[in-house]
């Protein structure tokens, strides 16, 4: 391995750090949902079946990008699949995948969340829902990548959500986001006799030009 012990224990606490935060944030419960982080040809995950908050330095848990494990005793998550296909195909460096339970609802009643709210736009667009398959399966990491095609984000039926950026912070920001708007889509399509107001593809478009320009200069987005 040429990268730094003290950055790969500097990436770990910061993973660790975000796999606390989905479960504070109400987007998990237990030890379902996953995190990774990519270090050039590594990808640091949280292990399978151990609880958030038992994780500490010595549990450091890496793989390449085969699969095969690189750091560390503990088995990785069971979804490594869907995580080493997001790094594959996409230029991602973190992706955060949990079992919120509002987009979970979303995921078994549409083939893709209407498009309510121009951060729609921030996630590559109208956000779909990966076609139902066994948890861990290569079968449901082949939908999820079709799913994820040009967006940053995806909905997987009957299971959570599967979101990517450029750093743990906006992956999980992607998620928080993502999760919200399933809520504002179920609260306002539950109202009797009331239809929601969906944005147009033009709509999305100019809010997605907005958005490249939005937050600090040279802060980016987030």
């Amino acid at each position: 391995m040429k990268d730094h012990p003290d950055d790969l224990a500097t990436a770990w606490s910061e993973l660790v750090a975000t796999a606390r935060r989905t479960v504070t944030d109400g987007l998990v419960v237990g030890t379902s949902g996953n995190v990774s982080r990519r270090i050039r040809d590594l990808v640091l995950v949280t292990p399978s079946g151990v609880p958030y908050d038992r994780l500490g330095p010595g549990d450091t848990t890496a793989v390449d990008l085969e699969g095969r494990q690189i750091i560390g005793a503990l088995r990785p998550t069971s979804e490594l699949p869907m995580h080493l296909t997001v790094y594959r195909t996409t230029t991602a460096t973190a992706v955060v995948h949990t079992h919120a339970p509002y987009a979970t609802a979303v995921s078994t009643l549409v083939a893709e969340l209407p498009p309510v709210h121009y951060m729609t736009a921030a996630l590559g667009g109208p956000v779909r829902v990966a076609p139902y398959a066994l948890y861990g399966s290569d079968e449901l990491a082949a939908n999820m990548r079709e799913a994820l095609r040009d967006r940053t984000a995806c909905l997987l039926e009957n299971h959570g959500t599967m979101t990517y950026g450029d750093s743990l912070d906006q992956a999980l920001d992607r998620t928080a986001q993502l999760e919200w708007m399933c809520r504002v889509w179920l609260a306002a399509s539950s109202v009797p006799g009331r239809t929601p107001h969906l944005l147009s593809a033009g709509q999305l478009d100019a809010a997605a030009g907005r958005l490249r320009g939005y937050g600090q200069p040279g802060g980016g987005q987030d």
